[in-house]
């Protein structure tokens, strides 16, 4: 049985019993949707060996292939399996370890990573420093044989149900810039962390404010030598096989949102077809570049070029819906209560894609900097 076939049975099945209600269930704007079953089923993959494909075999990976970790997003998200809740530690912080830790910090998380028993986020953005990362001030000083870590962090993606937070702090006093910088791993459950959750255009609250007030971990705690390369490092896997899971997610929104202009009408309208056509070009754009993307040993600027593609086409595809769904739009369902329908929560949340993960003028700056030698932009 091939890989896919393998997958797409297993799938099948196992989205059964209580889990068929997970069916399209989490995701951005929606990652409050039954979070404590999407939590077992994590661990259902896990055990059935679906977690950490891409990690090498004695870190507790599949060492799948790129191809087969490709075949497992497509199929993942054509299944509407529901959203990880994991993601931040298998994708994120898993690669980062394997790739700069220590041995003893990969002995001790990345097994519990696999197993889906310890849940991370990503302490990154600051109200001064967003995607300005480099401009942090977070700071972390050493008191005996622990970091003490002050300052805060904002749109920490479900800090709220996080066991851990990897951190980017400055460490050297009166450093500047991408010098001086440390990438720690923090406890979120102390006295000295405090986590606001910040309410967004849908109503919900995935997002969060994480405040250090004298935080403490221990002094091994930190990865690598160079906390800019290691950050980098880690926002370099944040682009990697799972987009092309996002991208039948994103066709699935665009043949459900040609099928409501069928419906309305709407398609006789020859701009609404127009840009209805666009759109399944823009889809099938952004996918050859994926590909080409990933034949790279080091992407550089085309994961810039990625994020500015996607963010871009669907934000636009978010305003399309509105478009399409006319005045009805603009009001809730009193049958609903008040909840959103499909078409308001991606107009609303689709405006945040532009934003988050590195924003459209940071990306811009990369690859006029980097890519066409241009000036850099003048710094306060």
């Amino acid at each position: 049985m091939s890989f896919r076939q393998q997958l797409r049975s297993w799938l099948e099945d196992n989205l059964r019993g209580e889990f068929a209600q997970l069916r399209g269930a989490g995701g951005p704007g929606r990652e409050h949707e039954h979070f404590e079953l999407r939590l077992e089923w994590d661990r259902r993959l896990a055990k059935a060996g679906w977690t950490c494909l891409g990690w090498p075999a004695e870190h507790g990976g599949r060492q799948a292939s790129v191809e087969e970790q490709v075949i497992f997003h497509e199929e993942y998200a054509a299944a509407r399996a529901p959203a990880r809740v994991s993601h931040i530690g298998e994708e994120l912080l898993g690669p980062t370890l394997i790739a700069f830790g220590t041995k003893d910090q990969q002995a001790r998380f990345l097994p519990r990573i696999a197993a889906v028993e310890e849940l991370w986020c990503q302490g990154y953005s600051e109200p001064g420093a967003g995607s300005d990362l480099a401009a942090v001030s977070t700071t972390a000083t050493m008191d005996g044989d622990e970091w003490v870590v002050t300052g805060q962090k904002v749109w920490t993606s479900l800090a709220h149900v996080a066991d851990w937070c990897f951190v980017l702090a400055r460490t050297v006093p009166g450093s500047r810039r991408q010098q001086g910088l440390s990438y720690l791993l923090v406890p979120m459950d102390q006295p000295g962390v405090t986590v606001r959750p910040i309410r967004q255009l849908t109503g919900t609250s995935e997002f969060n404010e994480v405040f250090f007030d004298r935080a403490r971990t221990a002094a091994d705690m930190v990865v690598g030598q160079d906390g800019w390369r290691v950050a980098m490092g880690t926002l370099a896997f944040e682009r990697g096989v799972a987009t092309f899971g996002q991208q039948v997610g994103f066709r699935r929104e665009l043949d459900a949102l040609a099928g409501l202009a069928q419906r309305t009408g709407a398609i006789d309208d020859p701009v609404i077809a127009d840009r209805l056509t666009r759109a399944r070009i823009g889809l099938d754009v952004m996918r050859a570049h994926a590909i080409r993307t990933l034949s790279r040993e080091d992407p550089g600027y085309e994961a810039s070029v990625s994020k500015l593609v996607w963010a871009r086409w669907h934000r636009d595809l978010g305003e399309l819906a509105m478009d399409i769904a006319g005045p009805a739009g603009m009001f809730d369902d009193p049958g609903d209560h008040g909840d959103l329908d499909e078409w308001q929560r991606l107009f609303l949340f689709s405006r945040a894609d532009t934003i988050y993960g590195g924003s459209d003028e940071i990306q811009r700056n990369i690859i006029a900097e980097r890519v066409l030698g241009l000036p850099k932009e003048p710094r306060p």
